[in-house]
């Protein structure tokens, strides 16, 4: 085992151990993880069947039934646009818009460097605020879509500038 991955098996075990003991759950315990890392690495995987007495399948089969988990770790920054029906109404298809074009995807998922990972959420909870989006878990409310793509094109990792060769 690499140090890396003890590493990040003791991360795990952190995680795992602060739920409580009677709400153990194969569901719970991966909440857990995701919450601690941002995803569900394959030694996660194990360590919740361990944990909860079960097999490696039953806790894939958990895992892979839910769309909201994650198995390959999330960008540096993660932006949320809220789909809820108040910020749909209130013009979260333009944010969504402005931030697609700003991060230069198409769809939810990660930018080609790894710098932001885009996703829809269902709910931010703050429809008073509504249009939403959240940048690193921080509430932006009552969103333009100027303002969204202003904020997302600054979490992009900074392109190299070409590198001169002399010719001479």
């Amino acid at each position: 085992m690499t140090s890396h991955s003890h590493a990040l098996r003791e991360t795990i075990r952190q995680a795992l151990a602060t739920r409580q003991s009677g709400t153990v759950t194969v569901l719970s315990s991966l909440l857990a993880v995701e919450d601690t890392l941002g995803y569900i690495p394959a030694e996660a995987i194990e360590e919740v069947a361990e944990l909860t007495h079960t097999t490696v399948n039953d806790v894939w089969g958990v895992a892979s039934f839910y769309t909201n988990f994650r198995f390959t770790p999330p960008g540096q920054h993660v932006v949320e646009v809220c789909w809820g029906p108040t910020c749909h109404l209130l013009g979260a298809p333009a944010i969504v818009k402005a931030v697609l074009d700003s991060l230069g995807l198409a769809a939810e998922g990660d930018t080609p460097d790894g710098s932001v990972t885009f996703k829809y959420n269902t709910c931010l909870g703050a429809c008073a605020q509504a249009p939403l989006m959240a940048i690193d878990h921080q509430l932006m409310g009552r969103v333009t879509p100027q303002a969204a793509g202003g904020q997302v094109s600054k979490l992009r990792a900074p392109q190299p500038a070409s590198v001169q060769r002399d010719t001479a």
